[in-house]
């Protein structure tokens, strides 16, 4: 079974929704930075900037503990 994420953003009225697998993370960045250069979608480069800190974050909640420490000795 594949784990999935969810980056959700509410403005407004509007509601932006991201599912992604980890795998596609880098993929889903790149989506929501080409929605952010769209002058045709709400979503601006702060908000892109947000979102692809929170998928960023989720990648680093997602690393066995070994990556996220140096080992001691």
């Amino acid at each position: 079974m594949t784990d999935l994420n969810v980056l959700a953003l509410v403005k407004g009225a509007e509601r932006f929704v991201f599912v992604y697998d980890d795998a596609s993370r880098e993929e889903t960045i790149a989506a929501i930075r080409d929605q952010a250069a769209d002058p045709t979608v709400s979503l601006n480069w702060f908000d892109a900037a947000v979102l692809t800190e929170r998928a960023r974050k989720q990648a680093e909640l997602h690393q066995p503990a070994e990556d996220h420490h140096p080992s001691r000795m």
